[in-house]
């Protein structure tokens, strides 16, 4: 089945947010993408996003301050944490500042698109 997803990207590697942005709309999703924290938390809390694809190192606010504050400010968007991030203590600190699921790069393109149909169902 395919989806029909609104779909923000927030990854600083520019070849891996092209790929993301390519694997997504051969996925029938919409696509934006943004490099940077403070951007992506404008983007957030300006558009309507089904899923946010939101990576943890980033200049300008990482991921988790970007997380923090688009809670605080109401969003329910829900959110995918992509990162290198791979320790068990970096998993809690995203899931418990209110990320909606984890995954670490790298990743099974196939498994990215099931979490995000997950999330978006």
């Amino acid at each position: 089945m395919r989806y029909h997803m609104k779909v923000l990207i927030v990854e600083d590697e520019v070849q891996l947010c092209e790929s993301l942005k390519e694997l997504l709309e051969a996925e029938n999703c919409s696509v934006d993408y943004v490099h940077d924290g403070v951007s992506a938390e404008d983007y957030i809390m300006t558009d309507a996003y089904d899923v946010v694809v939101l990576d943890i190192m980033l200049p300008g606010m990482d991921g988790i301050e970007v997380l923090t504050r688009i809670r605080e400010r109401g969003s329910t968007v829900p959110v995918l944490l992509l990162t290198a991030k791979k320790s068990p203590n970096d998993k809690i600190s995203g899931l418990d500042k209110g990320a909606d699921d984890y995954l670490t790069k790298p990743f099974a393109p196939g498994e990215l698109m099931a979490r995000l149909r997950a999330l978006y169902r």
